[in-house]
């Protein structure tokens, strides 16, 4: 990585890190325990746990979400009901395959992310082929999809009753580290690995930044934008899989309900641009935690459930306008101004001593090279 792109992401890391810092510190203040942690029947409890805990599904939906907003300029306001449809599939596969071992969990969870890549071809092919805005393409599923999971329930909320789902969506026997924690740390190393290996970053980044231009360097970003949503897809069949294995149960209703604007969020905090272009992938993750810690610090300030949604949004709203490309340019502005000050400042006291030395008769001569 060269020095200047190492500094372009450092400062596209420090909005998210910063104010995950702030969060860090208001907990400290309020309990200097904050990083206590304790084992409790066979697994790790604490803040930080639980932190990741809570925030695997919004993790992995975050990265789909960033390749997408990178790409097609746009948002997919139905990862939520992806992760519903994609999840009811799971169960019902699940549990018409009889008994419920290890090889049928992995082939319903293939079966459910091949549900889901569909889902993310149906939006893409929207707006990759017929050049409908992101939003308005994926309106469609986001309105209908949880009536569609609801019917593939069975008009029912199913229970998944098995020692091993439980240990997916808990803790496995031996292991203290809860399994949704490792399966994300996983998802996130195979998507780290995936973009270092390909080209899709810099594919995506091209056509997200000049779409035409793209097309020129031989890149077609039909394809781009149609693979990015594939990609999403199949992150919230995972999402959705790791949100059932965490309930032990289907809700059609409310799994991964109101995720979608978490997702969006969390890649806006990440530092990354909504309107396409470059992105960060651990902007989003760090932006994604942090929206989970904000939840669980509101929490624990004793705000109520039925306000810390406004609370949440006061400080999104916040933290969007210090983000906001107007004050980044004030900012920026500013600082160049200090910046010019000092410089005359240090010129002006060099100007004043080498007169002040002039002026000197017992200052000593200055040497002739």
């Amino acid at each position: 990585m060269s020095i200047a792109k190492a500094k372009a992401q450092g400062t596209q890391l420090f909005l998210p890190l910063s104010v995950l810092a702030i969060l860090i510190v208001i907990n400290l203040i309020k309990g200097a325990d904050y990083f206590s942690m304790s084992v409790i029947n066979g697994a790790l409890y604490g803040n930080i746990p639980n932190i990741l805990f809570g925030a695997s599904e919004l993790v992995i939906l975050a990265i789909g979400m960033t390749l997408v907003s990178a790409s097609s300029r746009g948002q997919d306001i139905s990862v939520g009901v992806a992760g519903a449809i994609t999840s009811a599939v799971f169960v019902q596969v699940l549990l018409n395959s009889g008994n419920i071992t290890w090889l049928t969990i992995g082939l319903s969870f293939l079966v459910s992310c091949a549900v889901g890549i569909a889902i993310g071809a149906f939006n893409g092919s929207l707006v990759a082929i017929f050049k409908v805005q992101p939003m308005v393409a994926t309106l469609i599923l986001f309105t209908a999809g949880r009536s569609i999971a609801f019917m593939i329930d069975g008009k029912l909320s199913p229970v998944l009753a098995n020692d091993l789902t439980s240990q997916l969506g808990g803790v496995i026997p031996g292991v203290p580290i809860q399994t949704p924690i490792i399966l994300t740390v996983l998802f996130i190393a195979v998507v780290a690995l995936f973009i270092k290996t390909t080209n899709l970053k810099l594919y995506a980044e091209s056509v997200g930044i000049n779409e035409k231009a793209a097309r020129l360097n031989g890149i077609d970003p039909a394809k781009i934008k149609f693979l990015t949503y594939m990609i999403l897809g199949l992150c919230s069949a995972v999402a959705g899989f790791i949100a059932v294995t965490k309930a032990g149960r289907h809700d059609s209703v409310n799994i991964l309900k109101f995720v979608e604007m978490d997702a969006i969020l969390a890649v806006a905090i990440g530092g990354n641009a909504l309107s396409g272009g470059t992105f960060s992938i651990a902007g989003s993750i760090i932006g994604a935690y942090t929206i989970e810690v904000l939840s669980r610090t509101l929490l624990r300030l004793e705000v109520g459930t039925e306000t810390i949604k406004a609370f949440k949004a006061a400080f999104i709203i916040v933290l969007m306008i210090i983000a906001s490309p107007v004050v980044r340019a004030y900012a920026a502005k500013a600082l160049r101004w200090v910046r010019s000050r000092m410089h005359e400042g240090i010129v002006l006291d060099t100007g004043a001593l080498e007169a002040a030395a002039a002026s000197n008769p017992n200052a000593p001569a200055k040497k002739e090279e």
